[in-house]
Formats: structure tokens, sequence, C-alpha cells
């Protein structure tokens, strides 16, 4: 079952928080190809540009992006750290609607602050405290400020979304701050899987896996046509995805009518792609999480691991 139009998600709205670019552009452009109403937030404008510095990824370019999917694309600018802004959001979407039947809560932007190859105590502070902010802080406020508008109908679906499943968050980040801020979504859903149960909603934290974000085909110097030249620099990089693939997870999982059943599980692009029948662009279905693991395990000891069997 391909995730391409269709209108399995027809008179429904949507609200995805941090949808400039990377994996939430893709959530948003997806809902917007089964039919959804698609309300989308992030800092960067055709008129302003965030800390992130890409100018040429815009919030109002998503909305049409959606449009042209065929759902209808609302690009409403803000900063998910002030929580006048969220509530604004919230209430421009309560005030056309009355109801938000999925939330994705992706904010992040945080890339820039990694600092790897420093032991915990040498670490920039406030480097680090800004990734609180950014991947734990605003999601906190996201989540207060749309929950009351999401529960007043069963069947809502709260993602959280981050980088890792809990399996993998086994394995330490290489960063104090960053491990933290990537598992906090993990365990954010353990807590609202048990108070939206009783309400009919579904809560669930959504991970890609190594993603071929707009991001990390600069960080390698590569573009989306020729991005297998960058597994020269990163072999793990053979697993990686589309954006569109994480995309494709989100709106099938948004259309499964029986999708409490993951209520508070640790999910992934790969995990759902074997359940629901999706591909990426290039018709594979990378499952990258186990190939890491394997590809981890399979270095130390010397040995191979092909991503072939692993898409």
């Amino acid at each position: 079952m391909e995730t391409t139009r269709n209108d399995t998600l027809a008179g429904r709205v949507a609200l995805v928080a941090g949808a400039t670019r990377g994996a939430g552009r893709q959530f948003a452009v997806q809902l917007g190809a089964r039919g959804a109403t698609v309300y989308v937030t992030g800092r960067t404008t055709r008129d302003r540009v965030s800390e992130v510095g890409r100018a040429t990824e815009t919030v109002e370019e998503t909305a049409d992006l959606v449009t042209a999917a065929g759902g209808e694309g609302i690009a409403l600018p803000a900063d998910h750290l002030d929580p006048a802004a969220v509530r604004a959001v919230v209430d421009r979407v309560g005030a056309d609607h009355g109801r938000l039947d999925v939330l994705v809560d992706g904010v992040w932007g945080g890339e820039h602050l990694i600092e790897f190859g420093k032991r915990a105590w040498e670490l920039d502070l406030g480097r680090g405290l800004r990734m609180l902010d950014l991947g734990v802080r605003a999601h906190l406020i996201t989540l207060r400020c749309a929950l009351p508008l999401l529960v007043r109908h069963p069947g809502g679906l709260v993602v959280e979304v981050t980088d890792g499943t809990a399996r993998s968050a086994e394995t330490y980040r290489e960063n104090l701050f960053f491990d933290l801020v990537k598992y906090a979504p993990i365990r954010l859903v353990k807590g609202l899987a048990q108070e939206l149960d009783p309400v009919g909603c579904t809560a669930v934290s959504l991970t890609p896996g190594f993603l071929r974000s707009e991001w990390m085909l600069d960080h390698f110097g590569v573009r989306e046509d020729n991005w297998r030249d960058a597994i020269a620099q990163e072999p793990a990089f053979a697993i990686a995805e589309s954006p569109v693939f994480v995309g494709r997870a989100l709106a099938a999982l948004a259309s499964d009518p029986g999708r409490h059943r993951w209520n508070g599980g640790s999910l992934s692009s790969g995990q759902l792609a074997r359940v629901y029948g999706f591909t990426d662009t290039d018709g594979s279905a990378p499952d990258a999480w186990p190939y890491i693991a394997a590809f981890t395990a399979a270095r130390g000891n010397g040995a191979e691991v092909s991503a072939d069997d692993y898409r």
C-alpha cells in the first residue's frame, strides 16, 4: 500500500509543529496527500530566518507543498518556546475547525548545537541548555497548549518526534544533552499514553532512520540525486532514507482506524513500513535502526553488514 494521494484523512485537521524542513515538512505533505487540512508552524518564514540559518526552507513553502499534494496547507509562523504564540496557533485551529485530530510535536532545529568528542564536563553549557529548550521545553509547551483541543474528540493522535527508538536509546548518544533531549519524547509518550487512554486518544513516539534531510545532505556535500556518494565518508549512510519515508509512516499511522494498539509505543519508519506496506521514493523500505546496531557490532569485530539486507 503506497501512501500516495487519497482521501483517507479528508475532513481531518492536523497541526505539525516544526514543519519548515526535513521530516517535519514531509509529515505535513504526506498528511496533505491523504486529504487532511494541515496547519504548519516554524520559525523560518519568507521574511525571517531562524538561528538554524537556512533561509530557503520556509513554513510558507511547506504549506504550499501540502496544498499541492492534495490537502489544505496553512502556514502559521511561531516560536514554540513562546507559550502565547503557541496558544494563538491552537486558538486559530480551534476557531477554524473546533477540533484537532493529529498533533505532530516535531520541534527541533538543534543540529548546529551538538558537540561530539567532548566529555560531559567539557561541553558548552549554553549550547546544551539551548538543546533542552528546543527539544524538550518547546515540546512540553506545545503539548500543554494543544492537548485541550485534541481531547475534545475521541480518536486524536499525538506523535512525539525524536531520533532513535527506545531500544536504540539504550546506547549512549555521545553527548549528554543530546542523549537526554532525544530520549525525552520516548518517555513523554509513556505518560501521555496513560492520560490519553481514558479519553480515547493515542500517543506514540516516531523516529526516522538515518535521515537524508536537507541539513544532512549539505553536511556530506551531496544532493538527493547523488546521495550515495556520501557512503564513502560514512558507510552507515548506505541505509539512509528520504524524509518522504517517515512522512508516509505518519500518514499510514494516522489513517489506521486501529492505531490505538500502538498507544505508548516507540515506533520507527522502517518498523511501520513492514506493517503498512509503504516504501521510500526509490521503492525500498530501509529499516535503519536494526541495521545500525548490526553495523556497529560488525565493525567492532572487523566484519561487514550489507545495507541491502535491511532495505
